[in-house]
């Protein structure tokens, strides 16, 4: 539609998850309107986090030293291993303030369709984790979907056997949601993680 380093630029924005082409095309013009200062700063952080960043050693998270800073934090509890799809799950979780625990990134999940099997996540690594004994409960906490779903089941079938505790992360209705405009996948889960109330 456009020429040379325009076009080539809405190309590249629009190889980015979730970036449509309308939503390139806008960026791209923002760019092109930006104060070039605002551009560099731009450049310098993209060509910054691919020098300067990479996978903790241990957990898979994103970090900018060999260990992630939750690796290295010697207050986190050691005996617990929250296992997530992705670094972002990471941020997700830390935000509820809710574990203490420590993390474990598959980078990915099991999805035989997009040619995703067990042998190219990071399940190798965390068995390696588990070896010591030092760690007694696993949370599984991959996304409440098909592949997610595929991703704890296997994982279960391996931790469970080890004698290690293995739970899953609760799913079912969001707050503030209606129960008429819930899915009856939602709704059932609901039933199924339902809570006794005490007075």
């Amino acid at each position: 539609m456009y020429e040379g380093a325009i076009q080539d630029l809405v190309d590249e924005l629009g190889r980015l998850p979730g970036v449509g082409p309308k939503s390139a095309q806008r960026i791209a013009f923002h760019i092109l309107a930006a104060d070039p200062s605002d551009v560099r700063r731009l450049a310098d952080a993209l060509t910054e986090v691919k020098a300067r960043v990479r996978f903790c050693e241990i957990c898979g998270n994103v970090a900018q030293e060999p260990q992630c800073r939750i690796c290295r934090d010697p207050r986190r509890l050691p005996t617990t291993i929250c296992v997530v799809e992705e670094a972002k799950d990471v941020v997700a979780i830390e935000r509820t303030r809710e574990f203490r625990g420590k993390y474990h990134v598959l980078g990915g999940a099991i999805n035989p369709i997009a040619g995703v099997g067990p042998d190219d996540l990071r399940i190798a690594q965390l068995m390696s984790r588990l070896a010591d004994g030092t760690v007694t409960e696993v949370i599984l906490a991959t996304d409440p979907n098909v592949e997610g779903e595929a991703t704890a089941t296997y994982l279960a079938r391996l931790l469970v056997p080890m004698g290690l505790t293995v739970s899953r992360l609760a799913s079912g209705l969001p707050v503030g949601g209606d129960l008429e405009y819930a899915d009856e996948v939602t709704l059932g889960r609901a039933f199924e993680g339902r809570r006794r109330i005490s007075a």
